[in-house]
């Protein structure tokens, strides 16, 4: 439920605050005084696109921060965690910001969110319905949603159902696939083995192609390998210009060492020292040797292994940049043909898989049917009971479902609703015989109904949609008004007083001009000032002592027929 309304610089909204309370918030005016702009500006809360345009003349920016109780708004707490927004003390404050360079803040809870989110958000939270929204009853998507959203068991069906018609509809993609790639099967079976048989003839083994580049490296550099055996050797143990080697060396000292010891033992940990470093060195020269005598530089040898190795690398420029992915794309390759070599079998145990699904999609869809046919009687009693309150006493309304050829995503229903407006009229679409006028009303008593349901969002805007009634239709209209007020918060912009009288909380939208500069003001009015704002609505500008009584009279009997609708509404809950 909607709790305050806070706006700064919205067109000739300088800087405005409303409270609004449970039941019906009327907000009347003078034409022109900026009631549109205050829903506009309601409507920037609920992810409407707003422009720089909206920003008041000579201000940088426009802010509309909008503060909600979400007490009882379940799927709505459950859109906030879904959108890891913290919520406390169930309460929901939301910000919207737009400078004149186009920068658009939006803060949900201090949380920055996109427009998408705000927009989700926002069709949980109010329900606006204008003039315009009237024609939105006319399309099929919303007649749809609102004969499912009627029955909570529907929209558990829908969703099983929703789940086989998916499943059925990627079953039947993939044979489609396959059946596509079937033609270029025989073009793409030849190069595939042919792939195969190239990777396989080459016998690659994992890790080969690095091995061979260390033997090709080694055998290439063979004489530069020899001169470093041949010059570390000379060195360890002598020979050329050196007639003591290293070892000879050590071994020299080693044997100094020992015999300095006999006399001072302080020298002993260095003769140890010396002592393993000559058996190092010695180990050293070992290995040295052993790996001159392994060396042997063969040219046909390294001939075989760049031929090896040319092999792996035209491979590798084919298939992958390693022979690791040269291996893997064989594997894929071999997949690809064992899924070819069996398309038949694949392909008859995907036709039966689809035969199976299309089953259950059936099944499912006869029970969604079966749902909605009961649906569809309960809720076009309720609309047509609404009708005949909105002085529409011949009206007839019904929901039909009639069989579709082929299942779609919303199951194998198409629903029309049918409307009669006068006695001895045969019944026809909406789209045929609905005038402007019960169009409205149509819509109307649709709000009605859905404002019983539980699920339904806390709050509901009715933008002037009394345009272009008066008398008894004005006053059924009222009522109907009046009976959603009981089930949810509701915001009016009304011109008749027969709407006026109804509410809960009269608020009064004027505008003043000073320097130069035009301002719009809310406030809510008190229970003299509303009589006479009644009055006025009623009589104009001249408001006398009987038009005054008049709208006393009008406010008593209002607080009459809404105790009824109260009093009704709880007989309801207790039943």
């Amino acid at each position: 439920m909607l709790k305050t309304l806070t706006v700064w610089n919205f067109a000739l909204l300088e800087h405005v605050q409303i409270e609004f309370g449970s039941g019906l918030n009327i907000l009347t005016g003078e034409t022109g005084a900026g009631k549109s702009i205050l829903i506009d500006s309601l409507g920037a809360i609920l992810g409407h696109r707003i422009s720089v345009d909206f920003i008041r003349t000579d201000c940088d920016w426009l802010r509309v921060e909008a503060v909600f109780s979400l007490e009882g708004q379940h799927e709505l707490i459950s859109f906030l965690e879904a959108q890891a927004i913290d919520v406390e003390d169930d309460m929901l404050i939301i910000t919207r910001q737009i400078t004149r360079s186009g920068k658009n803040m939006i803060l949900v809870n201090g949380c920055h969110v996109t427009l998408a989110v705000l927009r989700g958000m926002g069709r949980l939270l109010i329900d606006i319905h204008g003039q315009n929204e009237n024609l939105a009853l006319l399309r099929m998507e919303n007649q749809f949603a609102l004969l499912d959203g009627s029955d909570e068991a529907i929209e558990d069906q829908l969703e099983s159902y929703g789940k086989c018609f998916t499943n059925w509809q990627e079953l039947c993609r993939q044979l489609l696939d396959k059946e596509q790639a079937s033609r270029d099967y025989a073009q793409r079976l030849d190069m595939l083995k042919w792939q195969d048989k190239e990777i396989s003839e080459a016998k690659l083994k994992e890790g080969e192609d690095k091995e061979l580049e260390q033997d090709i490296l080694k055998l290439s550099n063979a004489e530069k390998i020899t001169g470093y055996i041949t010059s570390s050797d000379t060195f360890l143990n002598g020979g050329g210009k050196s007639p003591v080697g290293v070892l000879e060396a050590l071994a020299r000292i080693k044997q100094n060492l020992e015999s300095l010891s006999r006399f001072d033992s302080s020298m002993e940990e260095s003769r140890k020292m010396v002592e393993d470093a000559y058996c190092q060195l010695q180990e050293v020269s070992y290995n040295l040797r052993d790996y001159g005598d392994d060396m042997d530089f063969d040219a046909h040898k390294l001939d075989r292994l760049e031929s090896r190795m040319d092999v792996i690398d035209k491979l590798r420029k084919k298939y992958g940049v390693t022979l690791e992915a040269v291996l893997e794309h064989q594997k894929e390759v071999q997949a690809e043909l064992a899924d070819i070599e069996n398309y038949d079998d694949d392909i008859a145990v995907l036709k039966k898989r689809i035969f199976n699904a299309k089953e259950e999609v059936r099944i499912e869809a006869a029970k969604l049917t079966k749902m909605r046919c009961k649906a569809a009687d309960k809720l076009s009693v309720a609309i047509e009971t609404q009708l005949l309150a909105l002085g529409m006493p011949n009206a007839r309304f019904h929901i039909v479902l009639e069989p579709l050829k082929e299942a779609s995503a919303r199951g194998a229903d198409a629903l029309v609703m049918l409307f009669s407006a006068n006695a001895g009229e045969t019944e026809k679409t909406l789209q045929k015989v609905a005038s402007g006028g019960e169009l409205a009303r149509i819509a109307l008593a649709v709000k009605t109904v859905e404002a019983a349901q539980d699920d339904s969002v806390a709050s509901m805007v009715f933008d002037e949609i009394d345009a272009g009634i008066g008398g008894r239709t004005a006053q059924m209209v009222a009522e109907r008004i009046a009976l959603v007020s009981v089930y949810k918060q509701v915001l009016c912009i009304t011109h008749l007083p027969q709407i006026a009288c109804m509410a809960d909380a009269h608020l009064y939208i004027s505008k003043e001009t000073q320097d130069g500069k035009t301002t719009t003001a809310v406030r809510i009015l008190s229970e003299g000032e509303r009589i006479n704002e009644i009055a006025r609505m009623a009589s104009g500008i001249d408001v006398t002592a009987a038009s005054l009584d008049n709208a006393r009279e009008m406010v008593d009997n209002a607080r009459i027929k809404k105790h009824s609708f109260k009093n009704g509404r709880n007989r309801a809950c207790r039943g």
